[in-house]
């Protein structure tokens, strides 16, 4: 079962009462595989000018679906994701 994981971008305000119900129903699923708030941090690289810090993202939460549509069904109750700000999906390939 392949893994995914939601960005949440910076571009709204979600109730923060909200957000333990919703991750108590992912891990009572079985799906749910970790997340956080993204704090500050820096670009590197070993040469040259790194790029500036991706500012917007502000949290993730990983999962793993079945695939894509199942892990979209995934973000219903997402206080985030219901306040009407943004989350990008992206799936994690496997290199086994």
């Amino acid at each position: 079962m392949p893994d995914y994981i939601f960005f949440m971008h910076d571009d709204t305000r979600d109730d923060e009462d909200n957000w333990e119900p919703y991750l108590t129903k992912l891990k009572a699923s079985g799906f749910f595989e970790g997340g956080s708030a993204i704090g500050d941090g820096v670009c590197v690289r070993k040469t040259g000018e790194p790029p500036t810090l991706t500012a917007h993202l502000v949290g993730y939460i990983r999962v793993n679906a079945g695939d894509l549509e199942h892990a979209k069904s995934m973000l219903k109750g997402n206080p985030h994701f219901e306040a009407g700000g943004t989350v990008e999906i992206r799936e994690l390939p496997r290199t086994d």
